[in-house]
C-alpha cells in the first residue's frame, strides 16, 4: 500500500505559490537577538491613544457583537466623507463601501469578485509581495510589469499597452509604492485611464500610503478621473497612516455591483470586520489628523536622513516621494539581492529584505524601511556603510 501522503492532496495551485519573501527572511531574522530591523513595512508608532481608547470606551460599553457585513453604519458614513475629502471623490456609505479585514482582504475579494480562470491582471512591478499569489489564488493570469529605477518606478501607459491581450481584464495600482516609494504623476495617470477606457479594463487600487507623501505633493486617484469611478475599486485603510496595523481594518469602495460581489464572499469568508476594530477606526478618521501629522513629519525628517546616506555611501536610488520605503541598487557590491541581505543581517545584525521578494524586477535592490526611530536608523546605516566599504 503507497504511503499516506498530505502533501501530495494539497491544491496544486497552493503547492505552486512560494511563502512570502518578506516573511522567510524573518524567521531568520526573529532567530537572531540585537537585531535592527529596517525590513517589515510598518509604523514603528504605537497607535495614538485616542484611538486606542475609543476601543476601550467600546469594550466598556459593551460593543461585543457581529456587525453588518458591510460595516458600521457610522464607519462607512466616516470613510464616506474622508475618501470624498482626500481623494475627490463621492461614494454612497450604504452601497458602495465595504469594510474589510486589512486591504490584503479587499484585494482577495476584488479579485475573486471579478475574474473568471484565466483573465489577465496587469500589475507593475517590483510591487507588494502578495499580488501575483493572490492573482493566481482567484483563477487569474498574473502580468507583471517593470518599472525602472531611471524612471522613478513610474508605470508608463506604453508599457501597459504592450502588455494588453484580448484575454486582459483587470490593472492592479499602488502608489505610492510598496517597495519603491514611487508615486504617480497626473498627467501619465491620465494616459493609463484612457488606456483603460479605450480597453475596458477594470482597475482596482490599492492607495494604503497616500497620505504618505512628502514635499507637499499631492496624491492623486485614478478613480476621481473622468469615466473611472464606474470601473475603479479603491482599496484603503487604516493600517498606516495611523499606526494601526494589528487592528486590520481596510475598506473597499467602488461601484454598487463590484461592492455586492464582493460581499458575498465576504459574508461566507469572513461575516464581518471586529466591531472593536471599526469602533476603533470611526476615531482615527473622524479625529485623527493632528496623530497622522506628527508621524508624517517623522518620516519626512527620516526619508529626508536615509536619502542622504545612501548619497553618501553612493548608492543608486530613486527618491522615495511616498509611503517609508528606500529601493537602493547594491549591484555595485558584486552581490545579489539575496546574498547582500542575507550576509548584513549575519555579520552587522542589521535586517533589509531582499528585493527579490517584490518580484524578479527587484534582483539588485533591497528595501530598507524607514518606519523606525531616527536612532536606529544611524546606526543601521552606519553598519551599511561599514559592510559595504569592507567589500570594497
Amino acid at each position: 500500500m503507497e504511503k499516506f501522503s498530505m502533501h501530495a492532496r494539497i491544491a496544486s495551485i497552493v503547492q505552486e505559490i512560494p511563502k512570502s519573501g518578506i516573511r522567510d527572511f524573518f524567521e531568520i531574522v526573529q532567530s537572531m537577538e540585537d537585531v535592527i530591523s529596517l525590513g517589515i513595512g510598518e509604523p514603528d508608532f504605537v497607535t495614538p491613544w485616542h484611538i486606542r481608547e475609543a476601543a476601550i470606551y467600546a469594550l466598556e460599553k459593551g460593543k461585543t457583537s457581529y456587525t453588518s457585513n458591510l460595516g458600521l453604519p457610522r464607519l462607512r458614513n466616516a470613510i464616506s466623507s474622508y475618501i470624498q475629502k482626500k481623494l475627490n471623490v463621492s461614494y454612497n456609505p450604504k452601497s458602495e463601501i465595504l469594510v474589510t479585514v486589512g486591504v490584503s482582504e479587499g484585494i482577495d475579494l476584488a479579485l475573486r469578485a471579478l475574474l473568471n480562470p484565466g483573465d489577465e491582471v496587469l500589475y507593475h512591478e517590483p510591487c507588494y509581495v502578495s499580488y501575483g499569489p493572490t492573482i493566481a489564488l482567484a483563477g487569474g493570469v498574473a502580468k507583471a510589469i517593470r518599472t525602472r529605477m531611471e524612471n522613478d518606478f513610474i508605470l508608463f501607459a506604453s508599457d501597459i499597452e504592450k502588455a494588453i491581450t484580448a484575454r486582459t481584464k483587470v490593472l492592479m495600482l499602488n502608489f505610492p509604492t510598496n517597495p519603491t516609494g514611487a508615486t504617480m504623476p497626473l498627467n501619465e495617470l491620465r494616459k493609463i485611464a484612457e488606456l483603460c477606457i479605450e480597453h475596458d479594463l477594470l482597475v482596482i487600487t490599492d492607495e494604503i500610503y497616500s497620505e504618505l507623501t512628502y514635499d507637499q505633493a499631492p496624491h492623486y486617484s485614478i478613480a476621481a478621473l473622468p469615466q473611472m469611478k464606474e470601473r475603479t475599486i479603491v482599496l484603503h485603510g487604516v493600517s498606516k497612516a495611523f499606526a494601526m496595523t494589528g487592528w486590520r481594518l481596510g475598506f473597499a469602495c467602488g461601484p454598487l455591483d463590484i461592492i455586492d460581489a464582493m460581499m458575498k464572499i465576504h459574508q461566507y469568508a469572513i461575516l464581518c470586520a471586529p466591531i472593536i476594530s471599526q469602533e476603533a477606526a470611526i476615531e482615527a478618521i473622524e479625529s485623527g489628523a493632528p496623530s497622522l501629522h506628527k508621524m508624517h513629519h517623522a518620516y519626512s525628517q527620516r526619508r529626508n536622513f536615509v536619502t542622504e546616506f545612501c548619497r553618501q555611501l553612493e548608492l543608486p536610488f530613486s527618491f522615495p516621494r511616498g509611503a517609508f520605503y528606500i529601493f537602493p541598487n547594491i549591484t555595485e557590491t558584486g552581490l545579489s539581492s539575496k546574498d547582500f541581505a542575507l550576509q548584513l543581517l549575519q555579520e552587522k545584525k542589521i535586517a533589509v529584505v531582499p528585493g527579490t521578494a517584490f518580484g524578479e524586477g527587484g534582483e539588485g535592490f533591497v528595501r530598507c524601511s524607514f518606519a523606525t526611530s531616527m536612532e536606529k536608523l544611524q546606526i543601521a546605516f552606519e553598519q551599511i556603510a561599514l559592510f559595504i566599504k569592507e567589500r570594497k
